[in-house]
């Protein structure tokens, strides 16, 4: 018996080969996402960023739980400012539990976007230009590879989008 209940949290690895996969998959990550999402992206262009569906299962994360936490870090950040008013709108009534960094230049060499959930669930898109990818639930060993190139643009990367302006020039 207590195998069967372990088989439930077997790793779990698929390709996806298009963009309405990715979204999907994305859409599945957050969703079993409990405490924490980390998110690399080029500009968020891809992925469905700019959906209801996006902000909606952001949101419902956030609801989740007081200490949940997303923290982005982006190469550019005007797709979100100018196309994305809904987690524009998220950022500004959840402010204390997002972050969203630009990497510095040095860092802008990293071209395979991830999100990273609970240090066990991903999605990882091979690069930023081509829709394969892989969703991988229940793989702690992957995760924590990509956490650790998480950290590493975290580190190469500063604070760029805040929930409000101003108007300092």
């Amino acid at each position: 018996m207590a195998e069967q209940s372990a088989n439930t949290d077997l790793k779990q690895h698929r390709m996806l080969n298009g963009e309405a996969e990715y979204e999907a998959a994305i859409d599945e990550v957050i969703a079993r996402a409990e405490r924490t999402l980390h998110l690399f992206d080029i500009d968020l262009k891809y992925g469905g960023y700019s959906s209801l569906k996006r902000f909606e299962g952001l949101r419902d994360f956030l609801l989740k739980g007081r200490g949940n936490r997303i923290v982005m870090v982006l190469h550019e950040t005007d797709f979100l400012t100018a196309r994305c008013p809904r987690l524009m709108n998220l950022l500004r009534t959840h402010s204390h539990s997002i972050a969203i960094n630009k990497t510095h230049e040095h860092a802008r060499v990293a071209g395979d976007p991830f999100v990273v959930a609970d240090e066990a669930h991903y999605v990882h898109r091979f690069h930023h230009d081509d829709a394969r990818s892989l969703q991988a639930l229940h793989d702690h060993a992957g995760a924590r590879q990509l956490e650790e190139r998480f950290g590493q643009l975290l580190a190469a990367s500063h604070p760029a989008v805040f929930a409000t302006t101003l108007g300092l020039g």
